[in-house]
């Protein structure tokens, strides 16, 4: 599998706070980061920069995340490049429509705001076909994640531990 120190990942996200959140979570994985605005300009650095992975917001202002991906697939050596739709709009008035018939002819691949930087990087290691780095330390913030690991874990966990944990929930 190939190292994330060589994949760049292309952000394009309206929202500056957003951008900046995932940006992070990236650099501390080992990926090169190119970030954007909107599709119109993201387009711009795809043609540019050839990322490894594009990283797409669907409501934008100027450009939204749908016109950036039809012009994505007009042209054949764009439509390699993986796209990971991050949003928070894929059930709601503003976006519904406009995601359905995205991930119904492309991508078919999400994730909804807010995601955890975990499942973030989990899901662009996952498209790149590469493993998450391993000094890329992440604390499990999954509610329900945490509780599988849990359940799983008491399975097969000595009885003294098994004790100890139990007091330790009774005190909380």
């Amino acid at each position: 599998m190939a190292s994330s120190i060589n994949k760049t990942i292309l952000v394009i996200d309206d929202e500056e706070d957003v951008r900046n959140y995932l940006e992070t979570a990236l650099l501390d994985a080992g990926f090169k980061l190119i970030t954007s605005s909107n599709g119109f300009e993201g387009l711009g650095k795809v043609k540019s920069e050839s990322p490894d992975l594009v990283s797409l917001d669907l409501v934008m202002p100027k450009h939204s995340g749908v016109k950036f991906h039809y012009e994505m697939q007009k042209d054949p050596a764009f439509r390699k490049i993986p796209i990971l739709i991050v949003t928070g709009h894929a059930r709601d008035d503003l976006g519904k429509s406009d995601f359905d018939s995205l991930t119904m002819q492309g991508p078919g691949v999400y994730l909804e705001k807010p995601v955890s930087p975990k499942k973030y990087v989990s899901k662009v290691c996952q498209l790149l076909n590469i493993e998450v780095p391993a000094d890329f330390v992440l604390g499990n913030d999954d509610p329900e994640e945490m509780r599988n690991e849990l359940f799983s874990s008491l399975a097969n966990a000595d009885p003294e531990l098994l004790k100890r944990a139990l007091d330790a929930l009774k005190k909380k």
